[in-house]
């Protein structure tokens, strides 16, 4: 999945977090609703202007961002 040309930043946009590319509904909104358990179904139904595409680029947005996360054990 090419996320790229579905999520987009635009400074005059929610002041540029990643939203799907025609809308101003951000990654982090939509991965919430799927956090919550909304089903793809659900989202579309709510939210007509979105595609099962579009859905599916917030994830693999999701995916690539946390590949170049690093963790370290904190101890305490």
């Amino acid at each position: 999945m090419n996320w790229r040309k579905r999520v987009v930043t635009d400074p005059k946009i929610l002041v540029g977090k990643p939203v799907v590319k025609g809308t101003r509904l951000s990654v982090e909104f939509l991965l919430g609703l799927i956090a919550r358990g909304w089903s793809e179904e659900r989202i579309l139904s709510n939210y007509p202007q979105l595609t099962l595409a579009d859905i599916k680029a917030c994830l693999a947005f999701a995916a690539e961002l946390i590949k170049g996360e690093r963790v370290y054990p904190v101890h305490v």
